[in-house]
């Protein structure tokens, strides 16, 4: 009798755990999550999750961004550095989530929020000069992942949005969270695709900021798919590195028909476009003479879940023609 009472208890309580609630409320992820341990690599390091991460801290926007699209705003125990604010369908999610510093912080003010996960966006959160190295975080026992995009290597792609954002829906057990995303972004590229059928590229000048140079897009970041995918021609895909500086010279000779200036910091949209209007050496490039212009805010030109709407609102201004 005892014995049998024994497995009726063990049938039970195996049932309960088998019922359990998964993060989403749906069910659908619990499966997933005991998949763990779950071993990645991520810009040449390596690391073995046994469970989700608990306690994560986000630096840069576009990472943070990626956390609240996926759900996990409750496995933040901090952020840090936003260059816009976040978009509306965010905000209410982002207001739970502690407010570590306006832009990076101290080493002291990182391990304060007692991580076990910190997600960078840009190789300047891990800086060494500033205590915040990966493999220092890794001997304080903090795992670390790097956005895809500032991993040295070759070109970044679509394929690359499509990893981040799976590793990171894997790495806190909600894969099909981010699954879903994925088939969401796969369907608003092809429409944008189709939009464009048969629309010529235009030749695209990125200006981010700059003076005696221009700080202009490269072809080794998602800012240069963005601009193929949206119809356009980057001037300077040739730069090999993501961001990188050209001359007014080469601007001049490359003739670009629109200017993309990107939105952010203290330099306003008006002021650059008033830079680049009253200078007389670019009075013949076709862009200045035409006054065209594009607008892109930056956190919708780096590998994060707003490209492929940002792809669609550049593609509207390069070929307002086809615009809906």
């Amino acid at each position: 009798m005892l014995r049998r009472r024994a497995l009726i208890a063990a049938t039970l309580l195996a049932t309960l755990v088998s019922c359990g609630t998964s993060p989403d409320g749906g069910g659908s992820d619990s499966a997933a999550a005991e998949g763990f341990p779950y071993t990645v690599t991520n810009c040449g390091v390596s690391t073995t999750f046994k469970a989700p991460p608990k306690r994560a801290v986000t630096m840069n926007q576009h990472v943070t961004e990626v956390m609240l699209e996926l759900g996990l705003e409750k496995s933040l125990a901090g952020t840090a550095y936003l260059d816009d604010k976040v978009l509306p369908a965010y905000e209410s999610a982002y207001r739970s989530v502690p407010v570590l510093s306006a832009k990076y912080p101290s080493r002291e003010a990182l391990l304060a929020a007692n991580p076990d996960f910190v997600y960078g966006g840009y190789s300047s959160a891990f800086a060494l000069a500033e205590g915040r190295d990966r493999e220092g975080l890794k001997k304080s026992g903090v795992a670390t992942r790097l956005n895809v995009e500032n991993c040295s290597g070759g070109s970044t792609s679509v394929e690359d949005l499509y990893r981040e954002i799976r590793e990171v829906g894997r790495t806190f057990g909600v894969p099909a969270r981010a699954e879903k995303w994925v088939e969401k972004a796969q369907g608003t590229f092809a429409a944008t695709e189709k939009k464009l059928a048969g629309a010529p590229a235009v030749p695209v000048f990125v200006y981010d900021s700059g003076d005696k140079t221009a700080y202009t897009v490269g072809g080794k970041g998602i800012g240069n798919e963005i601009i193929k995918r949206a119809g356009g021609r980057n001037v300077f895909a040739d730069i090999d590195k993501s961001f990188g500086d050209a001359s007014w010279e080469a601007v001049v000779a490359r003739r670009p028909e629109v200017v993309v200036i990107y939105d952010y910091g203290a330099t306003t949209v008006e002021q650059k476009k008033k830079r680049l209007l009253e200078d007389p050496a670019l009075a013949e490039v076709p862009a200045i003479k035409n006054r065209r212009f594009a607008v892109m805010s930056l956190s919708d030109t780096v590998l994060g879940v707003r490209v492929p709407e940002a792809v669609g609102r550049l593609a509207d201004q390069l070929h307002p023609a086809t615009k809906s």
